[in-house]
């Protein structure tokens, strides 16, 4: 039974971290001659939180960072296989890779989550997510995950919080490399990079491609007989200048090109033949950073997105449950969307403990399609301001407020308030906070021809947290928990046959503010290094996370769509000697439903991946992947496909240059 092999694979997974962590006290306790000498490493510093670059340790909010060495070392090829381990979030596909591509928040919608990419906002104009699709892990340096409302400082978007991917800064000694892989459904990924830093000039860049026949979007188990081919071209740089008088400015790029076939998964799903989306993006920015006194500093931020997407229905379509042959709807459309955005931001140290940030932030939102939907604008006016305190590295708080003004629907005030405690002689720190934010409709929500509303209201929320941040023996164990409630009001929900949509919907169907729904929940992580330089032991370590969340439509009563009560997931990392490095990692799903009615129910899932890599030599590594390894049959959405067990591998070759 299912249920019996899902508790076998846990239980072992048990029993090997149970040895592991006996094994490491003991060794600990019996030779402890044999610790080596603690490396002193600089603190993490996260920038996402406060707009300032602030030491993670004094950091009041949820915040989690995926470091470049976290990826590589898991062999990940995309951002989103990363979020999927990290904890309050949701993060589902619609079928193999190149298929859309959501994460969720702490019980919210995609919409209600803000991506970044090097301060550029990524979020669709029409749509209002971000599809992680086809962003992959190649250049990035850093993943700053904010659990919690932040449009104080980050305006619309980000009611549940923000996720921002950071470029790779090039350092040290030049270097040019390269990595080839190949695996299942005839995947084949190659790619170039080069970074180094000389003088005041540092840069990086990389370009990638990929390449697999994939397997059905929709899931093969019911007839789906179609492989749905995906390609995807990626380049990124950032070069940064180092100026008199700790001045910096930084340039950066990002451009994807990709193409993905596609099915039909709705009830009942058809296997479309000849269906494609063919997407162009282009990501670019630049940003100056200028200190003018040791008080006072100012920072200007210049950001472009822009998105072109080719939709092709195809030629035929095959019911999957009644075998019916078909011609899908519809006609090719070609939807271009694009986001800009200027901020300049002045950081005041008014005394020692106390800092204060001010900004204005005008952003523009432009989208149109060929088939009705004239070009439209959405732009808007901001101006924030931040205090935050510092008193003896122990007391921490922030408070905020901020003043969006839309050409559409008017005005949206947010503020947000934080503060901690780090009892240092025992590590151990205290948060908590309480913010309110917004979402702005979509120009979908407010344009779209005979479906558009245009006197909807952005969605509200409110939404507190508190936690507890525990290090223990050296930083050796790392634990974490914390709860969290969040409230949605003025939900922007599609309502079917509501003669309040007329005259303006033909359909009868329009975007309206009729939602309202609470989430709540409690998050615990624990990271701990059970073992360091022991005979084949160099390193072992355990990382895990548990979210629990509880969600509630408060019109209906209903559960939220795609939202489990439970996930979790864990990783163990074995380094028996120092060219090898295995990791093995599990997440598990819980049961959820599909759909807002809460009729669709999907069961719950756990997918184990298995990854190696090895240090042929200073310049060669060689690597390996197996995803799915106990060939887990599941849908993350309902009739989505899903891959069966798959091996890939890999080579990387670095080349430090003189």
């Amino acid at each position: 039974m299912q249920w019996s092999d899902g508790c076998r694979r846990v239980g072992v997974f048990m029993v090997v971290l149970l040895w592991a962590a006996t094994a490491g006290v003991v060794t600990a306790q019996a030779e402890p001659t044999r610790e080596a000498e603690p490396v002193q490493q600089l603190e993490e510093v996260v920038v996402t939180a406060t707009k300032t670059p602030t030491p993670l340790s004094q950091v009041t909010s949820a915040v989690e960072v995926i470091t470049e060495k976290e990826l590589q070392t898991q062999n990940l090829k995309t951002v989103v296989d990363a979020l999927r381990m990290s904890q309050g979030l949701a993060a589902f596909g619609s079928g193999g890779p190149g298929t859309e591509l959501t994460v969720r928040m702490r019980g919210g919608s995609p919409s209600q989550t803000l991506v970044l990419i090097d301060g550029a906002i990524v979020n669709s104009t029409t749509l209002g997510y971000y599809s992680f699709a086809n962003l992959t892990t190649d250049n990035i340096e850093r993943i700053e995950i904010l659990r919690v409302p932040q449009s104080m400082l980050w305006g619309g978007d980000a009611v549940g919080g923000v996720i921002s991917m950071i470029t790779k800064r090039g350092t040290d000694t030049p270097r040019v490399g390269g990595f080839f892989e190949y695996g299942s459904f005839s995947s084949i990924r190659e790619g170039v990079h080069a970074s180094g830093q000389k003088g005041p000039l540092d840069v990086s860049a990389s370009l990638s491609r990929w390449d697999t026949t994939g397997f059905s979007a929709a899931d093969f188990r019911l007839g789906a007989s179609e492989r749905d081919a995906y390609r995807n071209w990626q380049g990124s740089s950032r070069v940064g200048l180092a100026l008199p008088h700790d001045g910096q400015v930084d340039l950066t790029f990002r451009w994807l090109n990709t193409s993905i076939n596609l099915d039909n998964l709705s009830n009942p799903p058809r296997d479309v033949f000849g269906s494609k989306t063919k997407e162009q993006q282009v990501v670019y920015g630049g940003s100056y950073d200028q200190p003018f006194t040791d008080w006072w500093s100012q920072k200007l931020t210049l950001t472009h997105n822009e998105d072109r997407a080719l939709f092709l229905p195809g030629t035929n379509q095959r019911n999957l449950v009644t075998g019916a042959l078909s011609v899908p709807a519809g006609s090719p459309n070609e939807t271009k969307t694009s986001t800009n955005r200027i901020e300049v931001q002045e950081n005041f140290r008014l005394a020692k403990p106390l800092l204060l940030s001010t900004g204005y932030q005008f952003r523009e939102q432009l989208g149109g399609n060929n088939t009705g939907l004239m070009s439209q604008t959405i732009n808007s006016h901001a101006g924030f301001a931040e205090a935050q305190f510092n008193a003896w590295g122990r007391v921490f708080a922030t408070a905020g407020v901020r003043q969006d003004s839309y050409n559409t629907f008017g005005d949206a005030t947010t503020y947000r308030a934080t503060g901690g405690y780090l009892l240092q002689e025992t590590n151990t720190k205290i948060r908590g906070s309480y913010a309110t934010g917004f979402r702005s409709p979509t120009i979908n929500d407010l344009f779209f021809p005979n479906f558009g509303n245009p006197i909807l209201l952005p969605e509200k929320s409110q939404g507190s947290d508190i936690g507890v941040d525990q290090r223990l023996l050296g930083d050796r164990v790392r634990l974490s928990g914390g709860y969290f409630w969040n409230r949605f009001r003025n939900l922007i929900l599609n309502s079917n046959n509501d003669p309040a949509c007329a005259p303006f919907s033909t359909f009868l169907s329009c975007p309206r503010n009729i939602g309202a729904a609470v989430s709540k929940g409690w998050e615990a992580s624990a990271g701990v290094s059970l073992l360091r330089n022991q005979p084949f032991a160099k390193n072992l370590d355990l990382q895990a996370q548990y979210t629990n969340t509880l969600t509630r439509d408060l019109t209906t009563s209903r559960r939220l769509q795609r939202w489990p009560v439970d996930q979790w997931s864990a990783l163990l990392s074995y380094q028996p000697v120092e060219p090898l490095v295995t990791t093995l990692a599990v997440r598990y799903v819980g049961s959820r439903f599909n759909d807002l009615l809460n009729q669709q129910r999907l069961r719950a899932f756990d997918v184990w991946t298995f990854a190696a890599t090895y240090d042929v030599t200073t310049r060669v590594q060689a690597y390996t992947r197996v995803e799915n390894l106990f060939d887990e049959k599941y849908e993350e959405i309902l009739n989505a496909g899903s891959a069966v067990r798959s091996l890939y591998v890999g080579v990387r070759v670095n080349y430090d240059t003189k």
